[in-house]
């Protein structure tokens, strides 16, 4: 009975993967080859090398797009991939084409691998699931890691950014045009902050109002510490202070605020050190204190004392 599954099984990967072979590989070559030989002789243009991650986005692109969706769930997935980085219109396509398409595929590859084992059947469909629930919610885990690791980032480069931003608005500029020169100075060293700002700037070019484009600003990035500068910014430009003192003001904030948390980190160090010292460091120190000692007694006192 086993056998038989997996040979279905069997049949059926290879069955699919030469159905998207076809669909992808042969029957558009097969088009170009009668095209070209109609066309007027030319010399043929050399195809460029397509990498296998097109190959497969286009797979679980065409995946995505059967698959039905609620527009809760895919706008909750569409806010997830915007924080990520991912903003094409067939990015949520992508996403639930790939959960489909792991979603089938490591159950298949798990039963196939314990197919020959010799346990029971129950353990064999308890893999078989655990492999489906990995494929299907790996690429929301994957979404999340990808969205916090962007966090971090504009996190990081948040600080050199309010700096420049003070320069600039204390030389003269205004606040559209200082967001403007941060999104250029910042493209090479912070991208992921140098990418928001230039989305505001480019928001406020179609016409959008200012305090608008900067609440889509932290909606998109979700990163606290930028909350907070944009509402200090929406602040000062709806009851007319300074911008350049509320930034400055905030910046101090922030200086404040990164060595409070650097401290807290500082003395939790002391705590989380006591884990590593006693299940690492401790048992290598015994050992080469107590070791020869041990070794010692061994070979030289119990022999002394069974003889006695």
């Amino acid at each position: 009975m086993d056998v038989l599954l997996t040979a279905i099984l069997f049949a059926v990967l290879v069955l699919t993967v030469t159905l998207a072979g076809w669909k992808l590989y042969v029957r558009p070559k097969e088009v170009l080859e009668r095209v070209s030989s109609t066309a007027v002789a030319a010399p043929a243009p050399e195809r460029a090398p397509v990498h296998p991650s097109l190959v497969f986005r286009e797979i679980a692109q065409k995946l995505g797009t059967l698959i039905p969706t609620s527009p809760k769930d895919a706008g909750l997935m569409q806010r997830r991939l915007i924080r990520a980085g991912f903003r094409s219109s067939n990015a949520i396509k992508v996403l639930y084409g790939a959960k489909a398409f792991f979603g089938a595929l490591l159950p298949l590859a798990a039963f196939v691998a314990v197919a020959g084992l010799d346990t029971d059947f129950g353990n064999k469909m308890a893999l078989v699931g655990m492999s489906f629930l990995i494929g299907f919610f790996g690429p929301n885990q994957f979404l999340m890691r990808a969205a916090r690791r962007r966090q971090h980032q504009i996190e990081r480069g948040l600080a050199n950014a309010l700096d420049l931003m003070v320069v600039c608005v204390e030389s003269g500029l205004g606040l559209d045009q200082a967001i403007l020169h941060v999104s250029k100075e910042l493209d090479h060293a912070h991208p992921e902050i140098s990418q928001e700002f230039g989305l505001v700037n480019l928001e406020l070019k179609a016409g959008k109002r200012r305090a608008e484009a900067l609440r889509n600003l932290a909606d998109r990035s979700g990163v606290e510490d930028l909350k907070k500068l944009v509402a200090v910014l929406i602040q000062a430009d709806r009851f007319g202070t300074g911008v350049g003192q509320s930034l400055r003001a905030h910046a101090d904030f922030m200086r404040v605020q990164a060595r409070q948390v650097a401290e807290e980190k500082a003395a939790k160090l002391g705590v989380k050190l006591v884990f590593p010292i006693f299940f690492c460091i401790l048992p290598s120190l015994f050992v080469v204190t107590v070791g020869p000692v041990a070794v010692r007694i061994v070979r030289e006192l119990i022999p002394m004392m069974t003889q006695m």
